[in-house]
């Protein structure tokens, strides 16, 4: 290297020093950013200040981040045994210039120190990986990760070493170094382009990487680095479990040398031992086709993980099941995805090992595909199986529990393939579900939950479940209870698994009130018609106006204000305006019309989990309506302190067959407060009454579903008007 030659020159000709690398200039893989890592070694000069500073002042010079020390050995060695990174870090020094032998000494003595403490050192070692992982998050999953320090990263790759130079587990394989690679030469790209050290891959920087690697686009970059980072993180996986065997059988005496555990039977040709499950000696990969999914659901059921030779061998057999699958093979999927969370690991395991696209070829469509969504946690595939470990805890809710495994595992497959992810899943359904040996009435099923998987969120928080149009489409939809259950244990099921954003009291309280009243239907009930005024609120209603009612729902963590005002244009906007400056978010609102007083249910959640002081939100309601307040100015100066971020285009557009009886109106805009405030005012500009409004959002945009009618109390059928209000909600949102 041109660095090693200078720094050897900057040396020069000095006995009884050495200068050594350590990090990532010793390791031979610096990135344009990085810090040259020095350490001066000497046997006790007693110029070396001096010689110090004829090293380090002409690397400054050139601008070069430097991180320098001098050390005699023993200082060398002192310092290490009282920090780990310190400790570790010698483990991959190299001599650059003058005393090799000063060095090697250096290093033979570092690396005897570790393996002596290596029962200190490496639980010790464990206990930052995991820290590191819960901080920066796993790199596969992440649509911005940390290279560097994320889990599946190169510290993990690093720290495998260090475990390896202690001699308690292997170094880690060739596979492992592939993917070390690609995330060490997407590092230094990122390094070069962003022109400074970073080890984050902002999106900003990830079109101009891939164009540089390579990539089709920064997609392809993303799943090239996702499945690397899951490479080294299932190796690091492993890695620490064998560090605890050896630590245990450190602890017992036995080392590697005392008797073999005995082999506890889990299924056919599937043993435990060790805590690990293998296959026992009768077992024969080549000739049982069934045998990896059998292992893999006995591993899961069991709480454990397939042994590296396990996996290694069910992954080489040529046997392939045949189509369509036997019973056997299906039912021990079904086990396998029936375990609960320790399925997921063994799920990974077999995906590393390519058997997950063995039998199911459509797979590979969705393996590492990221989703450019917030509310998403996981790439499409893991996405797929957190839902299916979700399903598993509500099977007792359905008649077949194994419908709603596959299903869940299956129920995005779709977005693998160009196009709307349902139409195209469909597709692939209609070939996947016979290929499993599912009978025709089943591959019905599992079509249909592939069909409506999205239909009762999107029902329920988007549409006003007391218009009996919005029922009655649900019910001619999914057709019998039996799917309707099925279906509202996966909403669950796949909102679970998305995230904390996508599923909660409210949510999952729209939900089960829209199946309750969808079953009902189905069972033989009339549709639902808007349920009356509550006492409380015709009284407010009777008295004198306007009147604010403040309920606590407490299961839902919300409050229900009731408005009683003279019935005008406006009202739910200035309301709307008011709530907002108190810092509560609306989730549901209507309006009802007695005579001449309009009454206006409001479903509020505080923002920032604070109720806000309730006299003083009374106070304001009715000055609001009664004298006005400066909504819009006071909304715009707070409008200006919260964050834009990149904010896509509004979206306006009519429902035209959500309502018999009014016309839906659905505006998607990024959220901000007094959002519901400004479309609101909008829409009672254009002369229109607001009926029903179901306010959502997911992460930070708002999809807000308004029932207007026109002021003759119907459906707003006039183009021109429907123009109209398209235009002013466009220019509200912007």
């Amino acid at each position: 290297m041109l660095t090693d030659e200078w720094l050897d020159a900057l040396l020069g000709d000095e006995p009884d020093v050495a200068l050594v690398a350590v990090g990532a200039y010793g390791r031979r893989e610096p990135a344009a950013g990085s810090d040259l890592d020095l350490v001066l070694l000497h046997r006790g000069r007693k110029n070396i200040k001096a010689l110090a500073e004829r090293l380090w002042y002409p690397i400054w010079d050139t601008g070069t981040g430097l991180d320098h020390s001098v050390r005699t050995v023993p200082e060398a060695l002192e310092v290490a045994d009282g920090n780990l990174s310190a400790a570790s870090g010698l483990l991959e020094l190299r001599h650059v210039a003058g005393d090799s032998v000063l060095c090697a000494e250096l290093s033979d003595r570092a690396h005897q120190r570790w393996r002596a403490a290596a029962r200190r050192r490496l639980p010790e070692l464990a206990e930052v990986v995991k820290e590191r992982a819960e901080r920066f998050g796993e790199i596969a999953f992440l649509l911005e990760p940390d290279l560097k320090e994320g889990r599946g990263g190169l510290r993990d790759v690093q720290a495998m070493r260090a475990c390896a130079a202690s001699w308690a587990v292997d170094a880690p394989g060739r596979e492992v170094l592939d993917a070390y690679e690609v995330l060490l030469d997407v590092r230094g790209e990122l390094h070069r382009r962003a022109r400074k050290p970073t080890d984050r891959l902002l999106m900003q920087e990830q079109g101009a990487v891939a164009e540089a690697l390579g990539f089709a686009d920064p997609d392809a970059l993303l799943r090239k680095v996702s499945a690397a980072a899951r490479t080294i993180a299932f190796a690091s996986d492993d890695n620490w479990r064998r560090v605890a065997r050896w630590l245990g059988a450190n602890s017992r005496r036995l080392g590697f040398r005392g008797r073999p555990a005995p082999w506890r039977p889990l299924a056919a040709g599937v043993v435990e031992q060790d805590g690990e499950v293998g296959l026992s000696r009768e077992a024969d990969p080549a000739t049982d086709a069934t045998l990896p999914l059998r292992a893999a659901a006995a591993a899961a059921q069991a709480g454990l993980m397939l042994s590296a030779h396990a996996l290694s061998r069910l992954a080489a057999a040529p046997a392939r099941l045949p189509e369509p699958w036997p019973d056997e093979a299906r039912d021990a999927l079904v086990a396998l995805l029936g375990a609960g969370p320790p399925a997921i690991a063994v799920i990974e395991s077999l995906d590393q090992a390519r058997l997950m696209e063995r039998w199911f070829p459509e797979w590979s469509a969705v393996r590492s595909k990221p989703q450019h969504n917030p509310v998403h946690r996981f790439t499409v595939d893991r996405h797929l199986v957190e839902a299916a470990v979700e399903a598993s805890a509500l099977t007792r809710r359905v008649s077949r529990p194994d419908l709603l495994l596959l299903g869940a595992l299956l129920h995005d497959i779709g977005k693998g393939v160009p196009g709307d992810h349902t139409d195209t899943g469909l597709v692939l359904m209609a070939v996947i579900a016979p290929r499993l040996g599912l009978v025709p009435a089943d591959v019905g099923t599992l079509m249909a939950l592939l069909r409506h998987h999205l239909l009762l969120p999107t029902a329920a928080t988007r549409r006003d479940l007391d218009d009996p149009a919005t029922v009655r489409a649900v019910a001619e939809a999914v057709g019998d209870r039996d799917t309707l259950h099925l279906l509202a244990a996966l909403t669950e099921a796949d909102a679970r698994a998305t995230g904390p954003a996508a599923w909660g009291d409210w949510k999952a309280a729209l939900v089960e009130d829209l199946v309750a009243r969808t079953a009902a239907v189905l069972g033989g009930a009339p549709l639902p018609s808007a349920p009356p005024l509550t006492a409380e609120q015709q009284s407010l209603a009777a008295g004198e106006l306007p009147a604010v009612g403040v309920l606590p729902l407490p299961r839902l963590g919300a409050y229900e204000i009731t408005v009683a005002a003279a019935d005008q244009p406006g009202v739910l906007a200035r309301c709307a305006g008011v709530l907002a400056l108190h810092r509560l978010d609306v989730r549901g609102a209507s309006v009802t019309a007695l005579e001449r007083t309009a009454v206006s249910v409001f479903t509020v959640t505080p923002r920032f989990g604070e109720a806000p002081e309730w006299e003083a939100l009374r106070s304001d309601l009715r000055r609001s309506l009664l004298n006005g307040l400066p909504l819009g100015e006071r909304l715009s100066q707070r409008d200006q302190a919260y964050a834009k971020g990149s904010i896509a285009a509004p979206e306006v557009a009519f429902a035209d067959d959500a309502s018999d009886t009014a016309t839906v109106l659905e505006v998607r805009a990024h959220d901000r407060p007094g959002l519901l405030y400004r479309v609101a005012q909008a829409i009672a500009d254009c002369g229109l009454d607001v009926r029903t409004a179901r306010v959502g959002t997911l992460g930070a945009e708002a999809v807000d579903v308004f029932y207007l009618l026109g002021a003759d109390g119907q459906q707003v059928q006039d183009e021109a008007a429907r123009t109209a209000v398209r235009k002013a909600v466009l220019e509200a949102t912007g």
